[in-house]
Order: C-alpha cells, then sequence, then structure tokens
C-alpha cells in the first residue's frame, strides 16, 4: 500500500504543483520578458513537455486511487466522504485536462505552425482560464485528501 500512497501523491504533486508554478510564476514572468509574437510558441513547447507529465500523473492517479479504494476500504462504500469527495473533483479535473489538451492546446499547436500569434494568443487564455480552475479544484482535493478524514 505504500507504493500506491507514493505514486497517488506523488502524481498529484506533479499535477498540481505544476499548474501552481506555470499560472503563478511562470506566466507573470512570460508577460514580463517574452514578446507577445513568441508567447504561443514559448508555452506551446512548454506544455507539450508537462502535459506528457500529466497523462503519466492521470494514469497512476486512477490506478493507485482506485485500488487503494478496493483494497483498503472494500471499495466505494467503505470509503469516506472526503475519498468520494477528492475522486469526484479529480474526475472533473481530468475531464478539463482533456478537453484542455483535445481544444485548445490541439489549436494553439496549430497556430504556432502556421505563424499566427494572435490565434495562439486567444488559446493560450483559453488555457489560461481552464488551467486557473483546475488549479482551484487541484488545491481543493489536496486539502481534502491531505486532511479529509479531520475535517
Amino acid at each position: 500500500m505504500s507504493l500506491a500512497i507514493a505514486l497517488h501523491v506523488l502524481s498529484a504533486v506533479i499535477w498540481v504543483g505544476g499548474m501552481f508554478f506555470a499560472y503563478m510564476a511562470m506566466r507573470p514572468a512570460v508577460v514580463e520578458v517574452v514578446e507577445a509574437s513568441q508567447r504561443g510558441h514559448l508555452w506551446s513547447k512548454t506544455l507539450e513537455r508537462f502535459f506528457r507529465w500529466v497523462w503519466l500523473a492521470v494514469v497512476l492517479l486512477l490506478v493507485t486511487g482506485y485500488w487503494m479504494i478496493f483494497s483498503v476500504f472494500g471499495g466505494m462504500a467503505g470509503a469516506g466522504w472526503h475519498i468520494h469527495a477528492m475522486q469526484t473533483l479529480g474526475l472533473v479535473m481530468m475531464l478539463l485536462y482533456f478537453h484542455v489538451y483535445f481544444a485548445p492546446f490541439r489549436r494553439l499547436k496549430q497556430a504556432v505552425a502556421d505563424k499566427d500569434p494572435q490565434a495562439g494568443g486567444v488559446q493560450v487564455g483559453k488555457i489560461r482560464r481552464l488551467v486557473g480552475i483546475n488549479l482551484i479544484l487541484g488545491l481543493i482535493v489536496v486539502a481534502i485528501g491531505s486532511g479529509g478524514r479531520y475535517l
């Protein structure tokens, strides 16, 4: 079980921590330092690398989460409210991530390939808003996951 917990927590840290870094540190720095015409290209390459890790995190979160639910709690009926809340919010986060990956991120990559910084900027803005929502959800999930049974 220690392996499942460790992989679960590390996956959450990589995903939520990556969103926190991108939203709170990298985004403001990019606006200050990088010329507007190059921002889409930078975000496309950065997110391409980050999203590889998010795919792995999503798979590990699902596998380890359900592994723990069925091996520790004996199934959904034995899981506390915090486990159900964490699972529900986590699934919403995954759906938002899938949308970001398959819609605005795909369009961002196309805008970069077409050398269209305006279209790229529009997609970066959409990604920023959705990542902001996912970041808030992720921080809530972390709070529930780490302290839920004591709340």
